[in-house]
């Protein structure tokens, strides 16, 4: 059984990390993007982990992995975000910035979401299984 204390750190780390990915979303990256992209990449990149730390801290409170889950859907989330950072790139590259196609880079930004959404839960699921196998829960 999972100690209250690492319950409680979790949930804190949970609350704060929610926090930090609303703050980042709804002010720093409005101030920047899409008019300054240079400036954005920052909030952007700190938004990307504290929501990506969100699904983590989900992941090691509510999975209940019996063995050693499989990294699949990390594995995925991956290779989503990855696969939608280069079509972005690509699309800016031929000329089709944010401002000219919304709608193109508004299913970007789902794909890199639910990405990087994959990506924390498969590893706070990964180490609750972890932590159980060792006998720390």
């Amino acid at each position: 059984m999972e100690s209250r204390q690492s319950r409680a750190g979790l949930v804190a780390l949970l609350v704060m990390a929610v926090l930090a990915t609303l703050l980042v979303h709804a002010v720093y990256v409005p101030r920047h993007f899409p008019g300054e992209y240079f400036r954005a990449i920052p909030y952007l990149i700190a938004g990307w982990v504290a929501y990506t730390v969100v699904f983590y801290a989900v992941g090691r409170l509510v999975a209940e992995p019996t063995d050693l889950p499989s990294m699949r859907s990390g594995d995925v989330g991956v290779a989503l975000v990855l696969g939608t950072l280069l079509v972005a790139l690509v699309l800016d590259t031929g000329g089709l910035s944010p401002r000219l196609v919304p709608e193109a880079y508004g299913l970007l930004a789902i794909g890199l979401y639910a990405g990087l959404a994959l990506v924390g839960w498969s590893i706070g699921q990964r180490t609750r299984a972890i932590n159980r196998i060792a006998g720390g829960e």
